[in-house]
């Protein structure tokens, strides 16, 4: 008869879908945890893809009875990070260009474009502002769905690699790129949507973080208070809401192999 174990995941938020985090299995939600019998290369798996995880500010729990055998974990975490060689790409066109802090910053493409297309939703002349156009990912998105867009960026090389890639991907009459700072451009300009990626650093914890661990956004926030319809922020998957109040989040998973059941980040928005 084949092993099998009881699993036990506490710790995933009520905006988080379960069915798309933990993968397949009879999950059923039981004081605060979810719960299943998942045969052992499956309860492997799962413990191996949560590894060191939280959301919403707290750790997740991952409870497996009986133990895991020591081969199955190590089988299960080899083949999870062999998997997650396989990410939802960046840019896809040839000819972008991105600097060290693009590359591994970057809105995935077809993440970037679901996201122009939830803000052109909003009316049908939808301007955003970019507070942190980096390399122009989201920028792109945004204009690839209809929206104009007013991106800012403060590094001169990187606001060209945005002003590049804008026109790679034929957008530029939609996209004025600017040199300047987000929380001047926050206080002073006028849109339909503040649209706000704050860098992220390497200090913040995957199992939790807050808006003190994102201080870029902290200042926006309270620079741009009261002057824009909707605020949308882009933040690390384990950030707490409950840091940022009034804001409703949104978890936002990958599409390829390596990253479909993983939080790539999260989506605050206001009101």
């Amino acid at each position: 008869m084949a092993a099998v174990h009881q699993v036990h995941v506490t710790g995933v938020p009520a905006w988080i879908d379960p069915e798309r985090l933990l993968g397949p299995g009879s999950w059923q939600h039981v004081d605060g945890a979810w719960s299943a019998v998942l045969s052992l290369p499956a309860a492997a798996d799962l413990a191996a893809r949560l590894r060191g995880l939280g959301f919403a500010g707290q750790p997740l729990v991952v409870d497996v009875h009986p133990r895991l055998p020591r081969a199955a974990v190590r089988a299960a975490r080899t083949a999870d990070a062999v998997r997650r060689r396989t990410t939802t790409p960046g840019f896809t066109r040839p000819g972008t260009r991105l600097d060290d802090e693009g590359r591994w910053s970057l809105t995935p493409e077809v993440q970037a474009l679901a996201l122009g297309r939830q803000a052109a939703r909003l009316g049908e002349r939808v301007h955003v502002l970019d507070v942190t156009a980096g390399c122009g990912g989201n920028a792109i998105g945004f204009a690839r769905a209809g929206c104009t867009v007013t991106a800012i960026e403060r590094d001169p090389g990187r606001a060209a690699l945005c002003r590049h890639n804008v026109s790679v991907y034929g957008v530029a009459d939609r996209v004025a790129v600017h040199v300047g700072d987000a929380i001047h451009a926050a206080a002073h300009h006028d849109a339909t949507v503040l649209f706000v990626d704050p860098p992220w650093g390497t200090d913040w914890s995957r199992q939790g973080c807050t808006l003190d661990d994102v201080p870029l956004l902290a200042d926006v926030l309270a620079a741009s208070a009261g002057r824009f319809a909707h605020v949308w922020a882009k933040v690390p998957p384990s950030f707490d809401p409950a840091s940022t109040p009034g804001a409703r989040p949104r978890a936002w998973f990958g599409q390829a192999e390596g990253d479909a059941r993983r939080v790539k980040w999260v989506l605050l928005a206001w009101p």
